[in-house]
């Protein structure tokens, strides 16, 4: 480990935010997302009772929505979906926002029927078990949990309005969704910021411009004074 922080500018800069000479860190822009998260998880450990996770703010047509996880866990188990929406309502809150999570699926309550949403069933009873603050419901497709009117056509859903939390089934169709939107270029998507560790790192994409990493910047800096 002391080979890896004398010659190795991430575990370098990790380990100054352990140990408090620095309050931030931004890295990324050289190195793909998991081997940065690879090392930065090295010096650092969660938060306790927080899970680390990845997490994509979508701005478009007035709308902002909160995609998770986008950066951290490839094919996530029901306990991990659980958890990701609870660390991902909690950033919308910590945002100003009241959140409403939406677990998504390529069914819809059970229809199609299909093995692949039965980890997506099984996270929303867990979250009944755990009397979660917030309002979440599922298993849905993306277009139920946030379009009015086709919500209006499942009465028994527990949303009281259209989803602003979007907990996705894996990283995959997670990636794919973020990206298909910023190319498109119908809105904005920040992220994925990292949340979830006991100190603030933010992960940048491999090339990110410079409005990029000062935005990064910033919220890295404001996480770690908060």
């Amino acid at each position: 480990m002391q080979r890896l922080i004398h010659n190795d500018r991430n575990h370098f800069a990790a380990t100054m935010v352990a140990t408090g000479d620095a309050d931030a860190m931004v890295t990324g822009t050289t190195r793909n997302y998991a081997t940065a998260l690879s090392d930065v998880r090295r010096c650092l450990d969660p938060k306790p009772g927080h899970r680390v996770i990845g997490v994509s703010i979508v701005v478009a047509r007035g709308r902002t929505i909160f995609v998770a996880d986008t950066a951290v866990h490839d094919m996530p188990n029901a306990e991990d979906l659980a958890d990701i929406a609870t660390e991902a309502a909690r950033v919308a809150r910590r945002m100003g926002y009241e959140p409403r999570v939406a677990m998504l699926a390529y069914s819809t309550f059970g229809q199609p029927i299909g093995e692949r949403s039965e980890r997506v069933r099984e996270a929303v009873k867990i979250l009944d078990g755990r009397r979660v603050d917030f309002e979440y419901d599922g298993e849905m497709a993306a277009d139920v949990a946030l379009n009015a009117h086709k919500l209006e056509q499942y009465p028994f859903c527990r949303l009281s309005g259209t989803a602003n939390v979007l907990v996705m089934p894996a990283i995959h169709s997670a990636s794919i969704a973020t990206r298909m939107l910023q190319e498109i270029g119908a809105s904005t998507v920040i992220g994925p910021l990292l949340v979830g560790l006991d100190k603030s790192v933010q992960i940048t994409q491999m090339g990110a411009k410079d409005s990029e990493i000062v935005n990064m910047a910033a919220i890295a800096a404001y996480n770690a004074g908060n």
